[in-house]
């Protein structure tokens, strides 16, 4: 093996959109576990709009990174070195891999997968984003059978499984996409009850017209207009999931909702949650949606990006939603 590992570190604080400045990839030592840790060869590398939240200043739901810091990512990867029984040599790993070749990691740090696991579909609809769209959907959604939920960015790679699972769960459905290949993919391949492009049609109508009698439950993946024409469209009691705002991560000065006051009137509520909160409960999302996997009745997009060196210009295709769902860096191959 060689004796250098390559990173992505911090090297200056987004303004907007990231740049070319933003990440600078480095070449170090390749580091060498010490008693109780192991060394991962990262194999995936997950790529969410969290990302963009962690390079800005201010603390939020995990220290901020400080400039020259190694960049966070979530990941799967095989130790390849170990000084700790608890992750032998071989073995398949996911958790916090950094955009790196390799990270040096505890036991308790990471999830060890089966022999059986499929390391891609840890860092997908096995992994945190699936915990993310049931966990949000279910228990803080609390979907009922004939309640109408609308999906916001429904052809991403948490969207999609929220309006599917919505769907299982005997929910009318709506999704919105900002292409007319995403919203043709939500209609004929995902079988949702209604499609919004919200490029080219005015939202309020638009949900007015899919959601006569108003919306259950809006899961909000985008922040900013959508989620004022969402709130200017809720149903009795209705429920508001805030999963992200990625309209807003790149703004210096992010816009909240105007149309807050909806929620008073119709007595509904909105409710923000972390996936971090059910990580410990993964394995009752895996038990729910793996054999809707195993069976086709669920379905995954990916869009694979290949190599280390293009994870962020892989990022960047979250915001231009140049992509067609979930993003991933290959960042090498397979050893079994």
């Amino acid at each position: 093996m060689a004796d250098t590992t390559r990173l992505f570190v911090l090297r200056e604080r987004p303004k907007g959109a990231l740049d070319a400045r933003t990440l600078e990839l480095t070449t170090r030592p390749r580091p060498s576990p010490a008693a109780g840790e192991a060394l991962v060869r990262t194999r995936w590398l997950s790529i969410d709009p969290t990302n963009r939240t962690w390079m800005d200043p201010v603390d939020g739901y995990l220290p901020a990174l400080e400039l020259g810091e190694p960049m966070r990512g979530i990941g799967t990867g095989e130790v390849i070195a170990s000084e700790t029984d608890a992750l032998p040599v071989g073995a398949h790993v996911s958790g916090m891999l950094g955009f790196a070749e390799h990270a040096i990691v505890r036991p308790e740090e990471v999830t060890r997968l089966g022999p059986h696991d499929d390391p891609k579909l840890a860092v997908g609809p096995l992994g945190h984003i699936g915990a993310t769209a049931w966990f949000g959907l279910t228990e803080v959604g609390r979907p009922e059978a004939g309640e109408t939920v609308l999906v916001s960015a429904a052809a991403g790679a948490t969207g999609s499984m929220v309006a599917q699972i919505a769907k299982k769960l005997g929910c009318r459905v709506i999704g919105t996409a900002g292409s007319d290949a995403k919203c043709a993919w939500l209609q004929d391949a995902l079988g949702l009850d209604g499609v919004i492009h919200y490029r080219k049609e005015a939202l309020d109508g638009a949900i007015a017209r899919h959601a006569p009698d108003g919306v259950d439950i809006y899961w909000d993946n985008v922040g900013g207009p959508l989620l004022d024409a969402a709130l200017a469209q809720l149903a009795l009691g209705g429920r508001v999931v805030l999963c992200g705002g990625i309209s807003q991560y790149n703004a210096e000065r992010p816009v909240g909702p105007a149309a807050y006051l909806h929620l008073i009137r119709q007595r509904a509520r909105m409710e923000g949650f972390l996936v971090l909160d059910y990580l410990p409960r993964l394995e009752e999302a895996r038990s729910a949606i793996g054999p809707w996997l195993e069976d086709g009745t669920l379905r995954f997009a990916w869009h694979e990006v290949d190599g280390l060196a293009k994870a962020p210009e892989a990022l960047g295709l979250l915001f231009s939603g140049e992509h067609e769902g979930k993003v991933v860096v290959k960042v090498a191959e397979a050893s079994r």
